[in-house]
Parts: C-alpha cells; sequence; structure tokens
C-alpha cells in the first residue's frame, strides 16, 4: 500500500531541501511544525486535539511528564489511544548525526523504559529515524 498523499508530498519537499534542512540553522521546533506534525496528521492522529477531548484522552500530549530517577522530564510527544500511552516520539533537527551521537536513544530509551513502554521513535532527517526497543533495561 502506497503512503498517503501528504506523507509523499511531505518527503518530497524534504529530499528537494535536504542541504537546508540539515544545515544546523534548521531547528527542532521546525521540524516538528513543518514536517512532524502534519506527517502524524496524515496518518490520523489528532495531533492538535480539534476533536476537544478531555486532557485524560488526548491522541497526543506535547512534552507529556514522566519522573526518571525523581526528576520529571517531558519526551517531546506522547502517543495515546483511549488515554493509554503507546509510544514516545523525541523529536531532533535534522542535522543530529543518531548513528554516531548515542545520546537521543538513550534519552528516548530512558523515557519509554519509565513508563513501561515497549517501543518508541526517535525523529530526524527522513520524518522517521529510528524505532527504539525499550523492552530492554539499559
Amino acid at each position: 500500500m502506497p503512503a498517503p498523499k501528504e506523507i509523499q508530498q511531505l518527503v518530497q519537499r524534504f529530499d528537494d531541501n535536504v542541504e537546508a534542512y540539515c544545515s544546523g540553522a534548521y531547528n527542532e521546533t521546525q521540524a516538528r511544525i513543518e514536517f512532524i506534525d502534519p506527517f502524524f496528521k496524515a496518518l490520523g492522529w489528532d495531533i492538535d486535539n480539534t476533536l476537544g477531548f478531555a486532557e485524560a484522552y488526548k491522541d497526543v500530549i506535547h512534552e507529556d511528564a514522566i519522573k526518571i530517577g525523581g526528576v520529571t522530564k517531558a519526551p517531546d510527544y506522547c502517543f495515546r489511544v483511549g488515554g493509554t500511552r503507546k509510544f514516545f516520539l523525541e523529536a531532533k533537527k535534522p542535522g543530529v548525526p543518531l548513528k554516531k551521537d548515542p545520546e537521543p536513544s538513550y534519552q528516548l530509551q530512558r523515557y519509554a523504559w519509565s513508563a513501561g513502554l515497549p517501543l518508541s521513535i526517535v525523529e530526524k532527517r527522513r520524518l522517521l529515524g529510528y524505532c527504539v526497543d525499550t523492552s530492554i533495561r539499559l
């Protein structure tokens, strides 16, 4: 099954301007607004709570709060179904070298492990970067 047209257009726009997006001047917030949010909207997630659900039942929580070692941390996105957490997404600007820098994956794994989630996503470059198996404790 082919990707939805909106996602194909996002990928094409990114590919057409990859040098500018990976230059270092393009930041995480821009990536979230221009690519990540539209990507998940195209997949049917209510990123902006346009349906007006109460806080407990929103599809997506931005900067969700979780406790790790007594400190509150905030994954960029928490995706939920019926109010139950399903996965986190941690956004990074496209220029972050995930293969050379394990910190973003480690950060996400700590978030997801602490919340009891088996899988989460580190986003970069081509809309989705890496799925992280968070069922294994580091």
